[in-house]
């Protein structure tokens, strides 16, 4: 698996013809979706209430992802704030034609802030 965590990924699914191009790869934005997507389900660790994004650094695509590859998104906290969390979120994709490489394929740091049902602000809490 050259070089991906030896973690459990937070995320791990294999891409659809619907998430895809004209050119057989995998739309930027599915991608992005299964990035936001990881980033909660890491801060809902640290907060059981609502959380949303509101920042993801830039993203560059370092390979593409083609259909039939199998995706898996590992998360980690970087840093807690009164009511932010931030969460890193690497991307890796393990080919489905041999050789079956395993390649990172982006990552992102992405920042959810928690809020209550009004989506005002509320401080972390672990209850």
């Amino acid at each position: 698996m050259s070089g991906e965590p030896e973690r459990a990924p937070t995320i791990r699914r294999v891409t659809t013809p619907q998430d895809s191009n004209l050119m057989g790869t995998v739309f930027g934005g599915a991608i992005l979706s299964e990035i936001d997507l990881a980033a909660a389900l890491e801060a809902h660790k640290l907060h059981p209430g609502h959380v949303v994004t509101v920042a993801m650094d830039k993203v560059e695509f370092k390979r593409p992802v083609f259909v039939g590859d199998v995706i898996s998104l590992f998360t980690e906290v970087v840093r807690v704030g009164r009511t932010s969390i931030t969460v890193r979120v690497k991307v890796w994709a393990q080919r489905r034609h041999p050789p079956r490489d395993t390649v990172q394929v982006t990552e992102a740091l992405v920042t959810m802030v928690a809020v209550d049902d009004s989506l005002k602000p509320v401080p972390i809490s672990s209850d």
